[in-house]
């Protein structure tokens, strides 16, 4: 790093060219590095030192200027030599928030859960089932991927929720919660959409499209996917009755007609309520038979 700084200031114009400013320019470079050495030289003798005080403050003052990387390794370090002190667990939340601050939310968990199982009314407890939670949400993956942390967040955060219904925090836990189940609700509507589309390639994927797509009504009847899982619905009916065999399409299209009467119920103004109309009046044509 200093000899990066160094170069800086040897490339950095000088309109000048004068002995003395060359001069004064030359010792710019030697201070910089020298301040640069004293800093990196201190935090390498913090590292090796068995004085686990001077490194729980040298983390301390770490993390506040943003080096989490350089706090995560100290307070590594001291987690275990503090055990059954106010500066164990201040070092084990320090920790988690290192490396919540470096990004690695996963990690940034593990330590988070460890300081609230530890220390369930602890300074800390509350911001780290947040954080732990928080964490997990800000690594949720897109809805095509697996979505084991996504699960693990609205976990987190749902007991963050039990256990701090009054913190100031609760809107952002439950938003977060609202568009996580949001999430899982988009990744059923895309696999009842698979099924729909599959048809009747190898079986009745029809019905399979329905049972996902009410899982999912039932799992997440809040989601704002609700209305497209029940047109979905309707529509997979529609397929399975209109391909079905004579002696069975009256039955089917009943199903049908019932789907309907439920859908414009719940969604009067649907944007798909001339699609639901259309198929309201093929159903009735094989009901009356």
């Amino acid at each position: 790093m200093c000899i990066e700084l160094a170069e800086f200031f040897v490339i950095l114009p000088i309109k000048t060219s004068t002995p003395g400013f060359r001069i004064m320019r030359q010792y710019l470079i030697i201070l910089l590095c020298l301040l640069t050495l004293s800093s990196c030289g201190e935090y390498q003798r913090v590292q090796k030192s068995d004085d686990y005080n001077l490194k729980f403050e040298y983390a301390k003052r770490a993390y506040e200027e943003k080096k989490y990387v350089q706090a995560a390794t100290l307070l590594q370090d001291c987690i275990n030599v503090f055990k059954g002190s106010d500066k164990a667990e201040e070092s084990l939340y320090l920790l988690g928030m290192s490396n919540y601050e470096n990004k690695d939310y996963a990690t940034a968990g593990v330590y988070f859960k460890n300081y609230y199982a530890r220390y369930p009314k602890g300074k800390f407890a509350e911001s780290a089932r947040f954080f732990a939670g928080y964490g997990y949400y800000l690594d949720s993956p897109d809805p095509q991927l697996d979505q084991s942390e996504t699960m693990k967040a609205i976990e987190e955060l749902q007991g963050f929720l039990d256990y701090f219904p009054r913190s100031d925090k609760v809107s952002i836990a439950q938003n977060a919660i609202f568009e996580l189940q949001d999430k899982l609700t988009l990744k059923q509507l895309q696999n009842a959409m698979l099924y729909y589309n599959l048809g009747n390639y190898m079986g009745n994927n029809y019905e399979s499209a329905v049972i996902v797509a009410k899982n999912a009504i039932k799992d997440y009847p809040y989601s704002k996917y609700k209305e497209d899982l029940e047109m979905l619905v309707l529509k997979a009916r529609y397929q399975e009755a209109a391909n079905s065999i004579e002696e069975r399409k009256a039955e089917r299209f009943r199903d049908v007609i019932d789907e309907y009467y439920s859908f414009v119920n719940n969604y009067p103004d649907s944007k798909n309520r001339e699609e639901a109309e259309n198929i309201l009046k093929i159903a009735r044509r094989y009901v009356s038979e």
